[in-house]
């Protein structure tokens, strides 16, 4: 059994695929996040623990934890820690052997390498060799999941992978500041100019025909020119709308080879680096 403690800034869809393959690997992981988490693809995503207390995502049980003691109890049960941190005062904590950026928030947002002795981060915003150890890539393509080790990821360019031959039109965001009133649901069935949610009274509308594969949890406060909703044009694939997607397995497959990477070329051994809590 692994015995190695990775806390995971962020999660949403990407990180929890992350989630998944360190788990399966045998690793202690502890998820940070914050109080109010805006993910869409909520059905799949470990975040959702913050507000119903826990949550199973392909078999994987997770659950909001308060406290070292928590944190311990769950690991000890096999089951994964969810924690209120967007400072990462845990990382202080415990102290863990990696720690992974896996946010999202397309820049840095205070992760260091300073903060374990192998640092990982996803996608745009941080610089390997100065900000974390290894960045992985998470455009869309034949770069997606590779690892960089001097330089940064793609930069953001706003526009969603194509699927089923649609891009930007099957994400939708949010056209005004304020609550919103969802009226569909994740996995329900839409047609292209029907009314999915409200957001301060203004109407917000499927953009294409397809399955709401995302939709950003009801009543949840958000900005104008959020992402608040993903449509998947495929009818058939419903089923989808439960799974992990291709992109966050191919991504946490990625860290996983950043860790062992790590792991294996560190010029200290890995036990003389660390201690386990």
């Amino acid at each position: 059994m692994i015995e190695d403690i990775v806390i995971i800034r962020g999660g949403g869809d990407i990180a929890s695929g992350i989630v998944q393959k360190l788990y399966r690997s045998g690793f202690k992981v502890l998820i940070a996040e914050v109080e109010k988490p805006t993910s869409i693809r909520r059905k799949v995503c470990f975040s959702e623990a913050i507000f119903d207390g826990y949550v199973i995502v392909e078999g994987i049980k997770a659950v909001l934890v308060k406290n070292i003691y928590e944190i311990k109890k769950a690991w000890s049960e096999g089951i994964v820690p969810v924690i209120v941190d967007p400072e990462g005062k845990y990382i202080d904590i415990i102290k863990p052997q990696i720690v992974i950026d896996a946010i999202i928030a397309k820049k840095n947002l205070g992760t260091n390498l300073n903060m374990a002795p192998m640092t990982i981060a996803v996608g745009p915003g941080f610089e390997a060799g100065k900000d974390v150890d290894v960045v992985v890539e998470t455009m869309r393509g034949h770069n997606l999941g590779r690892l960089i080790f001097s330089g940064m990821a793609m930069k953001n360019t706003g526009v969603p992978g194509k699927i089923a031959g649609y891009s930007k039109e099957r994400v939708i965001h949010s056209p005004a500041s304020g609550i919103i009133d969802n009226i569909k649901e994740i996995a329900d069935i839409v047609k292209a100019g029907e009314v999915i949610a409200y957001v301060d009274g203004i109407e917000v509308k499927a953009t294409i025909d397809g399955v709401l594969r995302g939709l950003i949890r009801n009543e949840s406060k958000i900005s104008k020119g959020l992402k608040i909703a993903d449509i998947d044009p495929r009818i058939e694939e419903k089923q989808n709308c439960y799974t992990i997607s291709d992109k966050a397995r191919s991504i946490g497959g990625a860290v996983l080879e950043a860790v062992l990477y790590l792991k294996a070329t560190k010029t200290k051994t890995f036990r003389e680096m660390t201690k386990v809590v």
